[in-house]
């Protein structure tokens, strides 16, 4: 149990038995009435976000979370695998778990698994990852200054928009939060 004066970020709560991820909050004090705790929620298995809001000092259940830091080792088509290096426990985790993270994961790469009570709940990548482009058309020549971008297909198979001067083979830095291009990777 925590108040909601403990909230912060990242924090798993446990409400009417289902997880819900802290996503934002703020505390308010009105002047006239109780303080209260705004706060933005997201479902730990949906991916639904909430707005909901206790009043302040009030108990919430939090949920115990378990973060490790693991690698990623292969995929069967059913379950992603991964491993943990101080272990080196394997375990499968089911596509839907992995959800959208799977188009950036790369073989040895690592990844944080979040679980709760054995159950692997959503695993959280870097914020950026370094891909080699598996292909994309080569830019036109024209086109150089205007700023516009292609498609790009990453070596974990994901596509992704990049500008016109890069080429096929390169390694490119991209958010695993958006998929957005940051830039070249130079060595």
């Amino acid at each position: 149990m925590a108040s909601t004066n403990d909230l912060k970020n990242g924090l798993v709560l446990n409400i009417e038995g289902q997880l819900w991820t802290v996503v934002e909050f703020q505390h308010v004090k009105p002047g006239k009435g109780p303080a209260f705790v705004r706060t933005k929620l997201k479902h730990v298995l949906s991916g639904k976000v909430v707005d909901r809001t206790f009043n302040a000092g009030v108990k919430v259940e939090t949920a115990t979370v378990d973060r490790r830091e693991m690698t990623y080792l292969y995929n069967d088509g059913a379950e992603f695998y991964f491993m943990d290096g101080d272990t080196y426990e394997q375990i499968g985790i089911s596509s839907e778990v992995v959800a959208e993270q799977a188009r950036f994961l790369l073989e040895n790469g690592t990844a944080v698994v979040s679980s709760h009570e054995g159950a692997p709940l959503f695993i959280e990548l870097p914020t950026s990852v370094e891909l080699i482009i598996q292909h994309t058309d080569p830019g036109l020549q024209g086109d150089r200054s205007t700023g516009g971008t292609k498609p790009a297909t990453l070596e974990t198979g994901a596509e992704i928009q990049v500008p016109l001067f890069v080429t096929t083979g390169e390694k490119v830095k991209v958010d695993t939060r958006d998929g957005r291009y940051l830039g070249r990777v130079n060595g």
